[in-house]
């Protein structure tokens, strides 16, 4: 484990993995990438606030058109 993994807490762990999975395989393939490990509940709500904290709404739709041109 990464000296940086030691310090962060695990949603913030999470936040950051679902972060990276979206920047590299777009929401839809990162949302299924997480079925397949979907063994213990993860409070959704909680990590989208994290996610997406600091960021306005032209800025997430911007970078979620920009995922649906390819």
């Amino acid at each position: 484990m990464t000296e940086r993994a030691k310090a962060i807490g695990e949603t913030e762990l999470r936040v950051l993995g679902i972060d990276a999975l979206n920047k590299a395989l777009g929401p839809a393939e990162a949302l299924r990438f997480l079925a397949l490990f979907h063994h213990e509940p993860t409070d959704y709500v909680e990590v989208s606030k994290k996610l997406y904290e600091n960021q306005s709404v032209d800025e997430i739709f911007k970078r979620a058109r920009e995922h649906w041109r390819g």
